[in-house]
Formats: structure tokens, C-alpha cells, sequence
């Protein structure tokens, strides 16, 4: 008889907690049951989202039987070009499968699903960091001979299951794997635990890839006045938690302006007015790091049984600033005036372990949290109002001209983020902007004015140390990043 030339390559990357091991093991099992030659092995990644775990299997199309006592010989690794199946748990992850080269025109089904869950260097931005996924889809849709593109997180959370149950029905539903859909689901009951919530998941997955049943679809672009309902909605979820019904009806207030004019601008000063009266302080960190359901994140992280300790410790590091935010108004800004004037502002950042799975731990962060009522008293609340009305004037001033120019002053937000010296360095760099370009603008051309503004606003949010932006502005930014004198 005529035997395959080659096996069928399966390439999983998957994040940590989503079963991907499993997954492969269920792989395994099947090809077993099928009587197919197959191997499988794993590269561990680096954390829960810096570094996906891959899985690399190879199943000989031929039963085991049938090669009169020869084994086929099997790869260890992928190599780019070469990949049959390409699945991913997480759009990204699809992305940087296409980017190595394991997603080919001719050869490769790439199952993925949309979701997304963010990449560190993406939180790490000073602004939006988030890839763009409409690019990668496309890509999808270009690089793969076949591509299955839906929510698969969305179908495994109806089904009460994980979701590497839906992967693993796509995977057998594509008609790539020679596999029987019988053999995979008797793998999966061969699992044991959660067998039943798996299969509703893999027969979702299945029937989706068979056509048999509409794929869970992309959300719409969401309609500008909706869109704004919805920004608004979760900004005053947001304050309320952050600090009360009372500062959420500010919140309000600040945008009735706002709500009569154009909803995209609306729904931007909607996004980061919440944003930035929402700032972070001790108070705020405390305040997080010791609720319960942090607790219990931790725990389902790790993956702590009932009645196991689990220790956690933070790390903290403050400095006179943040010292200086929660302390009265008067007090605080002299403060801050004294460490100025002596280059002290990064001189005193003592960092600190804390055991906040402690008792005394717990309560010694907690009761930064319990000055929450106090937070408009203090030095840093003063400063960011004031700022924040500041830059609502400027906003509605420009809307008043032109919205193009309206915009752009209103992403100028986007520059006042953290604390310390971030902060410190964001909120020197809107100030610049503003000084420079909004107040006094050397030009008279509203849409000229909003070129350059957002020119500017991007060589700051690219270079942390504004040399970006000095030479965008013509003159250099100071940000008080003060070396202690002798």
C-alpha cells in the first residue's frame, strides 16, 4: 500500500492556565486509541502572558499496523513553512506564530481564537499599547491556506469548560487531523475530571468548524452615542469605586458640556476624564492590593487548594512625593517645595517587603486605604483638580474652533499617568504641549494647530526622556529630575 510521505504537524501556543498541556495529552491519547504513531513535545514559557507554553506533536497518518513493523521517524521541533495545524489560544499569540514564520499560504490551518489578553508591553505603554487586532486577523486571513477565527473563550465560558475543549473541537472539526471525532471525545472522558463540561466545549468547537453552527461573531463598531453611554457608564462605575457617589457626580457634571456636542468628542473626554480623576495614589495601591478578591485571584493563579497557606508579599517603594500627595494641601506642597529646592525628589525612595497574607501586614497596608474619606483634603487631589479643569477648558475652547483640534487637545490626556517620576515626567510633557502649541500656538490654521499637537504628543508618549519632544517643540522639557547636591 501507499503510505504518507509525511506527518501531520500541530503547533499549540498556549497562556498558562488555559490547559494547553491537556490538550496535547488529549491530542495523544486519541492518535493512540487510533492506532496512529504520534509524539509530542513542550517548550514552557515564561510567565502567565509574557510567554505562551508551546506544544509540538506530529501524527503519522497511518496506522501502526499497516507499516509492517517500521517507525516513522518524528521531529522534535517545528520548523517554519512546515506547520499542518497552527492554534492559538489568544489573537496575539496567533500574531507572533505568523511573525516566526509558522503560518504558510500553502500549507498551514491557523485555529485562533479573537479574544485578547494583554501583552505586558503593552500595559507598559505611557498611552494606548493595545496591537491593533483588526491587523492581525487580516493577516490571518492572507497567511493561512485556512483560517478558523472566532471567540472561542466566549463559547468555553457557555459551556462551563476551558478553553482548550474548544481548540481541540476545531482542531478535530477542520478535517486536517486523522482523527475520528469518537476517538477525540473518548480521550477527553479518558481525562476524568470536568469531562462532561469539555465535550459540551469540544462539540461547540466542532460544529463550528463543520459549519454546522454560526461562530460566535466580532462585536459591531459600536455607534457613537452608544459608545459614549458606554464609556460613561463604566467611567462612573470606576469613580464610584475610586471614591464615592459624591466624586461620580462630578464626574457628571464635568461632562454635561460635553454631551450637547459631537459624541466622539464626548466619548473621549468621557474616557479620560474617568481615567484621570481616577489617578493613582497610596491610597488607591493600598486599597487594591489588600481586597479579598485580590486574595483570591492569587490563590486561583497559583493554584491553592482549599486550606493551603499561600504567602504574598508586595513590594513597595515610596518617596517623597507620594508621601507628600496624601498629606494635607499646605503641608504637601511645602514638602515638595523643600525637596525641589534641594534635589531631594528621588533621594528617599526606601523599598519595602510587606507581607500582606500577614496580619500585620494586611493592616499596616490597609490603613493607608482607610484614608480614602480623606483624599480631598490632600496635596495631590488639589493638584490634579485643578489640572483637570485646566485642561476641560482648553478642550472646550478648541471644540468652540475646530473638532479635529478639539481631539487632539483632548488625547493630551493620555500624557498624566502614575506616579512619582512618571508622573512627574508626563505631566511636564503636557504642559509643554499645552504652553507651547495650545495656549500659544505659533500658528493661526486650526488644522495646522492639530497636526502639531498631535506630532508632539506622539514624539512624547515615544521617548520617555523628551528629546522627542524638545525638538518638536523647538526648546528643551524640563522635568525636575533633580540630582541631590553635595
Amino acid at each position: 500500500m501507499n503510505l504518507p510521505e509525511r506527518p501531520i504537524t500541530i503547533l499549540i501556543a498556549a497562556l498558562g492556565g488555559e490547559g494547553g498541556g491537556v490538550m496535547a495529552d488529549w491530542l495523544m491519547e486519541a492518535a493512540t486509541r487510533s492506532g496512529l504513531p504520534a509524539q509530542a513535545t513542550s517548550i514552557p514559557g515564561v510567565a502567565q502572558r509574557t510567554g505562551a507554553t508551546t506544544y509540538y506533536l506530529e501524527v503519522f497518518p497511518a496506522k501502526k499496523s499497516d507499516l509492517g513493523g517500521r517507525d516513522p521517524v518524528l521531529s522534535l521541533t517545528p520548523s517554519p513553512g512546515n506547520v499542518d495545524i497552527m492554534v492559538a489560544s489568544e489573537l496575539l499569540e496567533a500574531g507572533r506564530a505568523m511573525a516566526n514564520g509558522f503560518v504558510s499560504p500553502d500549507r498551514t490551518t491557523l485555529i485562533a481564537s479573537t479574544h485578547r489578553i494583554y501583552a505586558t508591553v503593552e500595559k507598559m505603554q505611557m498611552a494606548d499599547g493595545r496591537y491593533d487586532a483588526e491587523r492581525v486577523l487580516e493577516a490571518a486571513r492572507q497567511l493561512a491556506h485556512r483560517s478558523l477565527l472566532f471567540d472561542m473563550r466566549r463559547l468555553a465560558q457557555e459551556s462551563g469548560t476551558v478553553i482548550n475543549a474548544v481548540l481541540f473541537g476545531a482542531m478535530a472539526g477542520s478535517g486536517v487531523l486523522p482523527l475520528a471525532r469518537e476517538a477525540c471525545e473518548e480521550a477527553i472522558r479518558h481525562g476524568g475530571r470536568g469531562a462532561e463540561a469539555s465535550l459540551r466545549g469540544f462539540s461547540a468547537g466542532y460544529e463550528i468548524a463543520l459549519g454546522q453552527r454560526p461562530a460566535p461573531g466580532q462585536p459591531a463598531p459600536p455607534q457613537r452615542a452608544s459608545e459614549l453611554q458606554e464609556v460613561m457608564r463604566l467611567g462612573l462605575k470606576r469613580l464610584r469605586d475610586y471614591q464615592g457617589e459624591r466624586y461620580a457626580k462630578l464626574y457628571e457634571s464635568r461632562m454635561q458640556p460635553f454631551l450637547g456636542g459631537e459624541h466622539g468628542l464626548a466619548a473621549e473626554v468621557a474616557r479620560h476624564l474617568a481615567l484621570w480623576m481616577a489617578y493613582e495614589d497610596i491610597i488607591r495601591v493600598a486599597d487594591l492590593k489588600t481586597r479579598a478578591s485580590r486574595f483570591e485571584r492569587v490563590r486561583k493563579e497559583v493554584g491553592a487548594k482549599e486550606g493551603e497557606p499561600v504567602v504574598v508579599i508586595d513590594y513597595l517603594k515610596p518617596g517623597v512625593e507620594e508621601f507628600a500627595s496624601v498629606l494635607p494641601a499646605f503641608l504637601g506642597k511645602k514638602l515638595v517645595a523643600w525637596a525641589e529646592r534641594r534635589g531631594k525628589l528621588d533621594a528617599y525612595n526606601v523599598g519595602m517587603h510587606i507581607k500582606t497574607s500577614s496580619i500585620f501586614g494586611y493592616l499596616l497596608v490597609r490603613s493607608l486605604a482607610w484614608l480614602r474619606p480623606l483624599r480631598p483634603f490632600t496635596y495631590r487631589y488639589g493638584e490634579e483638580q485643578a489640572l483637570i479643569e485646566r485642561w476641560l477648558a482648553l478642550v472646550s475652547d478648541a471644540a468652540r474652533r475646530d473638532p479635529l483640534l478639539a481631539r487632539e487637545v483632548a488625547d493630551c490626556a493620555r500624557l498624566i499617568k502614575g506616579y512619582g517620576e512618571t508622573h512627574r515626567r508626563g505631566k511636564a510633557n503636557f504642559l509643554a504641549i499645552v504652553d507651547a502649541l495650545v495656549e500659544n500656538p505659533p500658528m493661526s490654521d486650526a488644522s495646522e494647530q492639530a497636526s502639531a499637537i498631535r506630532k508632539a504628543r506622539e514624539a512624547a508618549l515615544a521617548d520617555p526622556e523628551a528629546k522627542a519632544l524638545g525638538q518638536a517643540l523647538g526648546k528643551p522639557v524640563v522635568w525636575l529630575k533633580q540630582v541631590a547636591r553635595t
